[in-house]
C-alpha cells in the first residue's frame, strides 16, 4: 500500500518542519536502540556481555510441526564476553533451517556488517564420518575489531520434533546481564497446550501471560551474576523454563509421556526397538571370547574391553542428533559410533553373550546436574552411557572411552541422577559417587636435607576416586610431559629436577601409582648458621577461597576429598632442631586436618604425618567465612617450618 500526503499550498511550508522532525526522531530511535555507550550501570555492572535482547517465540501448529524463532542482541563489553555471542546452529534432516542472520553493530550502534545464510559455513558435525553425514552446522567465525560491539542473531526452523522444546534461561551464564527477555509459546488448540517446569524463577521479576493460544513470559534489567569462588553451578540458582507437550512426535514416532517411566518404556520401544541386531559372525566372535566364563560380570569386563579395542568415539551432541542411535550391525560394520552408537552396541554385545544391560540417558560434564524429578521430558540430557545390574549394584561403563577401566565413570558423569531406559518402565537412578574419602591420595616420601639447603628423595603417590582420573592418564603422556607434570604439581620446589619415575595404572582396583625420584638445590633457606624448611615438601595445599566483603551466592564443595601424608625427613648430621611445630588436630562441618611431628634422635630423622579430608555440601553464604578459616588455617599449618641450628 502506497501513501501519500497532501497539502494545501498555504500549508506546505508549516507541515516539512514537523516531517522532518518526525523521521529525524526515528532516525535517531534506530540509531541509539543498540547504542553500547547508553547502557544502564545496572546492566553493566558485573557484565562481561549484555542481552539487550533475547527473544524465542515457538508455534506448535500440530504434534507434528514446531516453528521456532529466535532473536538474540548481545552488546559485547570485553573479550571475555565473546563466548556469550552466538554464531552458530546445528541442524539435521527434521530439523530445517528457514532463515539465518548475523548483524553486527559498533559501539555507537551503527550496522557495520550483514552476514546472510549463504556466508556462514554448512559443515558436517562430525566431517568425514558416513553414518552421521546427517548431522550438520551452520556457523560464521566473527572476529572483533574493537569493544564494545553489538552482534544481532536471528535464525528460524522448522522440525516435526515436538518432543524436544526449546527451553529458556532468563539469564545465559556468569557475567551476563539481561536488558529484555521474551519466551512465547503459541499452540493451534488446548491438546498441544505446553506444560512449563519453572525454576529459580523467585530470584528475578518476570510476567506471565495466558491467553487461550498463548503463553508468554517477560523479563526486564536482569543485572548480572558474578561468579564468586565456590559458585553452584550455574544451572542450579539460573531462573530458567522447561517445557514440554505430553502428546508429541520425535524422530518419526508419536508418543504420549507423563512421567520418566513412560519415557523408559516410549524410548525402549520406539528409539531402541530392533537396533540391536548384530550379525552372525560378531556373535560367534564374543560368544567364543566369553566361553567357560559363569560370572556376568566378568563376561561383561571382556565385552568393554573388546568395544574398547575394536571401536573409537565420534563426537555428536544429542541436541544434533537426537536420542536414537545408529543400529550395531552399522557400529560393528565401521568400528566407531558416538556415544549412542557405541552404548547400544555395547549393549547388543552383551546380549548376545546373555548380559542384561541398560542405556541410560545422562547430563554429563565436570559439573553435576540431576535430571528433574517431577518433569520428565526428552530435552534433558546430552550423553549415553550404559549400566550393567548385577547382584543388586549397578555397574556403570562409559563406551566413549577406550581407556577407562570397568565399572569407572570419573567426575565427567559420576553422582548425578540419570534416566534408565528399561522395558518395564525408565527409573532414575544416581550413578557412582567419588565423594569425601573416595577421592584418596596418599604420598609416602623419604628426602634428605643438605647442609647448603638441597633436598633430594623419593616419592610414592597413590590415588583412587576422581583422583585416578587426574592422575592415570601420565601414562600415555611422552616423558617430557611427565616431567612438566610434576614440575608444576610440586611448583614449591625451586630448581626441580626429576631423575626417573615410574608409573603403574591398576585398572582392576582403579588405582593408580607413581614412583618418582627427585632433586633440588636450595629448597631450604640458610640463616647464618640455620637453615629453615618446610617439611611438607610435596603436599603443600596452598589454597584459601578468596575473600568478599558482601558475598551473593551460597558455595558448594562438589566431592571432598582426603589426603594422607608420611614422610620421613634426614636432617643434616652437623645441624640438630631448634624448633619444630606442634602436632595439631582440626574439627568442622566442612572436614578436618590432622598433624603430627615426631623426632628420632638415632638418625637425626623426623616423621611426618598429616591428613586433610574436606566435605562434600552446599552451603548458605553465611558459612562462607568460616569455610575460608578452615582453608586458611590448614594451609598455614602445611607451610610450617622446622628451624635447624648448626651444632657448636
Amino acid at each position: 500500500m502506497r501513501y501519500v500526503i497532501t497539502t494545501k499550498p498555504n500549508q506546505t511550508k508549516s507541515m516539512r518542519l514537523p516531517v522532518f522532525l518526525c523521521f529525524l526522531f526515528f532516525s535517531i530511535l534506530s540509531l541509539a536502540q543498540y547504542q553500547a555507550l547508553a547502557l544502564d550501570e545496572t546492566l553493566t555492572k558485573n557484565a562481561n556481555a549484555v542481552l539487550r535482547l533475547d527473544q524465542m517465540e515457538i508455534e506448535i501448529h500440530s504434534k507434528k510441526e514446531m516453528v521456532v524463532k529466535n532473536k538474540q542482541v548481545i552488546t559485547v563489553l570485553n573479550r571475555l564476553g565473546n563466548r556469550h555471542a552466538r554464531t552458530a546452529l546445528g541442524y539435521d534432516s527434521s530439523k530445517k533451517i528457514k532463515a539465518i542472520e548475523i548483524i553486527i553493530y559498533d559501539k555507537l550502534g551503527n550496522q557495520i556488517e550483514k552476514i546472510k545464510k549463504k556466508d556462514f559455513t554448512d559443515v558436517s558435525a562430525v566431517d568425514g564420518f558416513s553414518l552421521y553425514l546427517d548431522y550438520r552446522q551452520l556457523y560464521y567465525d566473527y572476529t572483533p575489531i574493537s569493544y564494545p560491539y553489538t552482534l544481532e542473531f536471528n535464525y528460524e526452523y522448522i522440525t516435526p520434533d515436538t518432543g524436544s522444546i526449546p527451553s529458556w534461561y532468563f539469564l545465559g551464564g556468569f557475567m551476563k546481564s539481561v536488558e529484555k527477555s521474551r519466551y512465547s509459546i503459541y499452540y493451534a488448540n488446548s491438546a498441544l497446550k505446553p506444560i512449563i517446569h519453572e525454576k529459580n524463577l523467585e530470584s528475578i521479576r518476570f510476567e506471565k501471560k495466558e491467553t487461550g493460544s498463548s503463553i508468554v513470559y517477560t523479563a526486564e534489567n536482569i543485572g548480572a551474576i558474578k561468579q564468586e569462588r565456590l559458585s553452584p553451578t550455574f544451572g542450579k540458582i539460573a531462573p530458567r523454563l522447561m517445557t514440554k507437550i505430553n502428546n508429541f512426535h520425535y524422530k518419526g514416532y508419536d508418543g504420549t509421556i507423563e512421567s520418566w517411566s513412560a519415557m523408559g518404556t516410549w524410548i525402549d520401544e520406539k528409539l531402541l526397538a530392533g537396533r540391536d541386531e548384530l550379525n552372525e559372525a560378531t556373535i560367534l566372535e564374543v560368544k567364543d571370547l566369553t566361553s567357560g566364563i559363569e560370572d556376568d560380570l566378568e563376561k561383561a569386563k571382556k565385552i568393554y574391553k573388546y568395544v574398547q579395542d575394536n571401536t573409537r568415539y565420534i563426537s555428536v551432541q544429542i541436541g544434533i542428533g537426537g536420542l536414537q542411535p545408529i543400529s550395531a550391525i552399522e557400529v560393528d560394520r565401521v568400528k566407531y559410533g558416538d556415544c549412542k552408537g557405541l552404548s547400544n552396541y555395547t549393549k547388543a554385545l552383551l546380549k548376545a553373550v546373555g548380559v542384561d544391560s541398560y542405556y541410560a540417558v545422562v547430563q554429563a560434564g565436570a559439573d553435576k546436574v540431576d535430571f528433574e524429578e517431577d518433569f520428565a521430558d526428552l530435552a534433558q540430557g546430552n550423553h549415553v552411557i550404559l549400566t550393567i545390574p548385577h547382584k543388586g549394584t549397578y555397574y556403570w561403563i562409559d563406551c566413549t572411552s577406550q581407556v577407562l577401566p570397568f565399572g569407572y565413570i570419573g567426575s565427567f558423569t559420576d553422582d548425578r541422577k540419570v534416566l534408565i531406559v528399561k522395558p518395564e518402565g525408565g527409573e532414575l537412578v544416581r550413578t557412582t559417587s567419588y565423594v569425601d574419602d573416595d577421592n584418596y591420595q596418599h604420598i609416602g616420601a623419604s628426602y634428605v636435607i643438605d647442609s647448603e639447603g638441597g633436598i633430594a628423595g623419593n616419592a610414592t603417590i597413590k590415588t583412587k576416586g576422581v583422583r585416578y582420573y587426574q592422575h592415570f592418564r601420565l601414562n600415555q603422556d611422552p616423558k617430557e610431559d611427565v616431567i612438566k607434570h610434576y614440575k608444576n604439581q610440586w611448583n614449591n620446589i625451586n630448581n626441580l629436577k626429576v631423575s626417573e619415575y615410574s608409573l603403574n595404572d591398576d585398572k582392576a582396583e582403579v588405582t593408580f601409582s607413581e614412583t618418582v625420584s627427585l632433586n633440588a638445590t636450595n629448597y631450604a633457606s640458610l640463616s647464618g648458621n640455620r637453615i629453615l624448611f618446610t617439611v611438607n615438601a610435596f603436599n603443600n595445599n596452598d589454597f584459601v577461597p578468596d575473600r568478599y566483603r558482601n558475598r551473593k551466592l551460597p558455595f558448594e564443595i562438589q566431592r571432598g576429598f582426603l589426603d594422607t601424608d608420611e614422610f620421613t625427613i634426614e636432617l643434616p648430621k652437623e645441624y640438630s632442631i631448634e624448633a619444630m611445630p606442634k602436632e595439631r588436630q582440626i574439627e568442622t562441618e566442612f572436614g578436618s586436618y590432622e598433624v603430627a611431628y615426631t623426632y628420632v634422635p638415632e638418625n637425626n630423622t623426623v616423621k611426618y604425618s598429616r591428613s586433610l579430608l574436606v566435605k562434600k555440601g552446599y552451603y548458605p553464604k553465611e558459612k562462607y567465612s568460616d569455610y575460608r578459616d578452615f582453608r586458611k588455617e590448614t594451609a598455614r599449618l602445611d607451610d610450617a617450618q622446622i628451624v635447624l641450628v648448626k651444632n657448636q
